[in-house]
């Protein structure tokens, strides 16, 4: 047996199993519809039993909400929805009470146009907070083109009739983005994340980071840019001044406290990606990437099992001898794990939720686990554009609307890829709204609460909460899980994923089926005889050299030597 050693340094934060919450659908305690953190604080205990680590909570700031909180109006208050800064610090203690390291999620590509920095800016060419932003004058003509994620147009550019001009918004209108490049406004920054590491905050997860630098002459980019995601980031992201930038952020906070920080996005390529986490870098320090989730982009255009396995395994590559991954299925962005990478049909829901988490729990790197996959929640398929909350489907659907485009293929993917999909609300019981709230909630809760619940899956050692709850203990409990050498087998097997994970003289075999059939593995010779590790069925069929996989069937093995 070929031992492997770990060649990377170890920290606390690679060893972490994050659990991210969104906050406004995880329990509320008031009875407005909106979940809040005194809702979070009645359910630490819960939390505390699934065996995660760290939990990550989407934006609570103060917020006018056009974005769900990613446009904040306030970054040292809490949003009235949520609570107060009282609930805030009563919660953090709650879980550094029971061992759980919290990460805020901070959003400094773009405030809300309700903060005060931008109600001064737009008020005048002279203020002194107009710098915090980006303007363009508009005698000097309509700057060249920016593309939006939320604009009903695309359109990045919005004139501004007080001041005669421009500014850019890469996401929505009301969220302008801010200017990196005035050194006032990055102290800001950085004040606010000592205020918020002082208050005992273990790390920070940086919304859209890889966009905080633009090359302000603002030159024109290739016709068509937009229209390739892939591109949208080669243009818009990894500016000119992003690494002093993120150097200056380490020197004055990341370095001065024990945190570590996560970038949302890694440019367009591997040499991007060290650029930002490398340890010798001394800038970030894990990296959030998307291109295993940007796998297939529409209903003509499913995922594959061939693609699943060549993106993440290429990118453990890249980084095994540096820098540090997070491994991610699901967040508020994406539609739910299992209707995505699995089967939510109600005879496969269970089982191939369960293959998934052990995928999350078995792989190199961070994971981090969306609330409600631990019980294997699924979309919720909207029909009608009027039951959609999120403002990337409302205005995509005015714009598709609006170029005439075939607006019944359009909801159809929509229906499948909205991220409303992920944030209808936390399943407690068979409850009215699924024990997520006495009043109306702000979004419609799954038809299915009544039998895919926290209370139903609690009293039952075969459910996916268990097996949840399983995997993070074998993950907690195994360094080789953490650390150890990830090594793809049978690439182009198209049923089965399957990997070793090999740590000094102990080797694991990870086998996953990705099926809805009866299908078979061939073991190497050295796990012939084996010790099963965890499996999300009740037993595991051998015959001579091959174990028969049931459909879904997902087993940990270790050899008997």
């Amino acid at each position: 047996m070929v031992k492997s050693t770990v060649s990377i340094s170890k920290k606390w934060w690679k060893e972490q199993i994050i659990y991210q919450i969104y906050p406004r659908s995880f329990l509320d305690s008031d009875g407005d519809g909106i979940g809040d953190l005194k809702g979070i604080i009645e359910k630490l205990d819960y939390i505390k039993s699934l065996g995660v680590t760290a939990v990550w909570i989407n934006p609570i700031y103060s917020s006018p909400n056009d974005d769900n909180g990613y446009d904040i109006s306030n970054y040292r208050g809490i949003m009235e929805e949520f609570g107060s800064m009282e609930d805030f610090d009563t919660m953090i203690e709650g879980f550094h009470q029971r061992g759980i390291k919290f990460v805020m999620d901070l959003v400094v590509n773009h405030s809300s146009d309700e903060h005060e920095w931008f109600k001064q800016a737009r008020c005048s060419r002279h203020n002194l907070y107009r710098d915090y932003y980006h303007w363009w004058p508009a005698e000097k003509g309509k700057p060249n083109f920016r593309f939006s994620f939320f604009d009903e147009r695309g359109d990045a550019w919005k004139y501004d009739a007080p001041t005669d001009a421009y500014y850019l918004h890469y996401f929505s209108a009301k969220q302008p983005d801010l200017n990196w490049e005035n050194p006032e406004l990055r102290q800001e920054i950085y004040d606010t994340m000592r205020f918020w590491a002082d208050k005992g905050v273990d790390g920070f997860r940086l919304d859209a980071f890889q966009y905080i630098s633009k090359d302000q002459s603002f030159p024109c980019f290739p016709e068509g840019y937009q229209n390739n995601v892939v591109d949208v980031i080669k243009y818009h992201g990894m500016g000119p001044t992003l690494h002093d930038h993120t150097r200056e952020l380490y020197e004055e906070v990341l370095s001065k406290y024990d945190v570590f920080a996560v970038s949302e996005g890694a440019g367009s390529t591997f040499e991007d990606a060290h650029s930002l986490v490398d340890e010798d870098r001394n800038e970030l320090q894990m990296v959030y990437h998307f291109e295993a989730v940007q796998i297939g982009d529409g209903i003509e255009n499913p995922h594959n099992l061939a693609d699943f396995k060549q993106v993440h395994s290429k990118w453990d590559k890249a980084f095994r001898e540096k820098g540090w991954l997070s491994i991610f299925l699901a967040n508020h962005d994406e539609p739910r794990m299992v209707s995505r990478f699995g089967n939510d049909s109600d005879e496969f829901r269970a089982v191939s939720a369960k293959m998934l988490n052990t995928f999350l729990l078995t792989m190199r790197g961070t994971p981090y686990c969306y609330f409600g996959d631990e019980l294997g929640m699924k979309n919720i398929y909207f029909e009608d554009i009027s039951e959609y909350k999120d403002i990337a489907a409302i205005n995509g659907y005015k714009k598709a609307l609006s170029e005439g485009k075939d607006m019944q293929k359009f909801m159809q993917n929509l229906k499948f890829y909205s991220r409303d999909n992920s944030r209808t609300p936390m399943q407690w019981n068979d409850s009215e709204n699924a024990g997520f709230s006495t009043g109306s909630p702000w979004i419609s809760v799954n038809k299915d609460y009544s039998w895919v619940n926290v209370e139903v899956q609690e009293k039952s050692s075969e459910s996916v909460l268990n097996h949840f709850r399983a995997m993070t203990k074998l993950r907690t409990e195994n360094d080789i899980l953490v650390y150890g050498k990830y090594d793809l087998l049978e690439a182009d097997n198209s049923e089965i994923y399957a990997y070793t994970r090999t740590l000094d003289d102990q080797s694991w075999l990870v086998v996953l089926s990705f099926v809805d059939t009866d299908t078979m593995f061939k073991l190497a010779n050295s796990l012939q005889h084996y010790e099963v590790l965890a499996n999300n069925y009740s037993e595991l069929s051998h015959e001579g050299e091959t174990i028969k996989l049931k459909p879904y069937q997902a087993v940990v093995l270790s050899a008997i030597v």
